[in-house]
């Protein structure tokens, strides 16, 4: 073998080794659980974690996920904050 095709040859595997490492780096599993799940603490705390959370629901797919139980959900209130505009 000549040092051009020696070259060649190495750099083709070079190439493999890292695609083959990059395919390897999956990524972590984390999925955020659907809003139906469970109605998150920062649902009752503040008025902004409400927001969300029915932001949240807006947003997912609910008509087709498991109901969730909303009876320990108090909206919260606060008489000091600005009212908010809802997008």
């Amino acid at each position: 073998m000549n040092p051009k095709d020696r070259l060649l040859m190495r750099g083709g595997l070079a190439s493999l080794l890292a695609a083959g490492m990059l395919a390897a780096c999956g990524g972590d599993n984390f999925q955020t659980p659907p809003a139906t799940s469970q109605v998150p603490a920062s649902a009752s705390q503040s008025v902004d974690g409400f927001i969300e959370y029915l932001k949240m629901l807006v947003a997912s797919s609910a008509d087709m996920l498991e109901p969730v139980d909303t009876s320990m959900v108090t909206a919260p209130t606060d008489d000091t904050i600005e009212p908010q505009a809802i997008p």
